[in-house]
């Protein structure tokens, strides 16, 4: 099962940093680790493909499974479940892997699965709380909420490229990260 995401976008200004609490609505992909609900900028996705088990790469942190790949690029994957430090999951036809473009480099990211894209405007999120828990609070950029209904439902924002451009991710080198 491969779902390619959109590649061009409409001319919504882009909102980086702390900017991104401000302006105009943002799309962002939606998806679950756990009882958790995430979402990322939809502009850093590529696409999202079924999981297929990767080539194991030894010494590699535990929380990168391998790599695949995928159209002659060979693409780290990353367990976002090890990586937030959450029990192992099972692996099942709705757990997906996430390939991102972060700073000129793909890397893909396994999560249980996907949701929605969904379009928040700005007054819809809410900064970040100060906290120490699995996630960095720095990768935070606020709590989005959805109201469908009478249901609302909270969802982390992630600055999933500063995530993984961290150096602790082992994936950037820092010459690449200097551009």
């Amino acid at each position: 099962m491969t779902v390619t995401a959109p590649t061009e976008t409409t001319t919504k200004p882009q909102a980086t940093g702390a900017s991104s609490l401000t302006g105009a609505p943002r799309e962002y992909l939606s998806f679950k680790l756990g009882s958790e609900e995430y979402g990322i900028d939809i502009l850093r996705v590529q696409e999202i493909r079924g999981y297929e088990n990767p080539t194991r790469i030894a010494n590699a942190p535990h929380f990168i499974k391998g790599v695949v790949n995928l159209r002659g690029v060979i693409v780290p994957i990353i367990d976002m479940r090890l990586r937030f430090g959450l029990p192992d999951a099972q692996y099942n036809s709705f757990t997906v892997v996430i390939i991102l473009n972060i700073a000129h480099r793909t890397v893909g990211m396994v999560v249980d699965s996907v949701s929605d894209v969904l379009e928040l405007p700005a007054e819809t999120i809410k900064p970040a709380p100060e906290f120490h828990g699995a996630i960095d609070a720095a990768y935070i950029t606020g709590l989005g909420t959805i109201k469908t209904g009478d249901v609302e439902r909270m969802l982390i924002l992630m600055d999933i490229e500063q995530m993984m451009t961290a150096p602790d991710m082992g994936l950037m080198d820092t010459d690449a990260m200097m551009h």
